[in-house]
């Protein structure tokens, strides 16, 4: 594998596809009082926050951001928790994740919602990769982005360097 990285998204374009995912999340959501986001642990949760913050910018829909707590590297192990306990109950949740990948840390990250009869659940992500092992397909992504397996995206959502890159 290559060390040289590719700069897929700069933080102006990042930000025009959070801007473009907020208002396809208000038209497909718009008879909503409030929704909730729940981001994946790292760059998911602050995606999450930052389309929270673009919904509310353009519309009066409230929002709510939680973290999805779990392992990104081993799934398998370890509890899924939100971190904090809020009623969910017939709320419109989206779940948030930088990369989709697999599908497979999208689907470990639906163990706390199994429960608790929420209204709809969707999924959005910045980038989607497309190699599907598990039946995830986003209702709001950022970019599709044709790569082999051997390739890496790198997303970096902090605000003094907000990129994508591909290596």
């Amino acid at each position: 594998m290559s060390s040289l990285k590719t700069l897929v998204l700069d933080q102006k374009k990042i930000k025009q596809k959070i801007t473009r995912m907020a208002f396809e999340i208000y038209e497909r959501n718009a008879s909503e009082d409030n929704i909730v986001f729940a981001g994946i642990t790292g760059m998911g949760h602050l995606l999450a926050g930052f389309l929270a913050e673009s919904l509310e910018n353009i519309s009066d829909i409230q929002t709510t951001v939680l973290e999805i707590n779990l392992d990104k590297k081993d799934v398998f192990r370890g509890e899924v928790q939100l971190s904090e306990k809020t009623d969910l109950t017939d709320r419109c949740v989206i779940i948030v994740d930088d990369v989709l990948n697999t599908g497979k840390t999208l689907v470990y990250a639906l163990k706390p919602f199994l429960d608790i009869p929420i209204k709809k659940m969707e999924v959005a992500v910045l980038v989607n990769r497309s190699h599907k092992l598990f039946p995830v397909t986003p209702d709001y992504t950022g970019l599709e982005l044709a790569t082999t397996l051997n390739e890496h995206i790198t997303v970096d959502l902090s605000p003094e360097t907000q990129t994508v890159h591909l290596h």
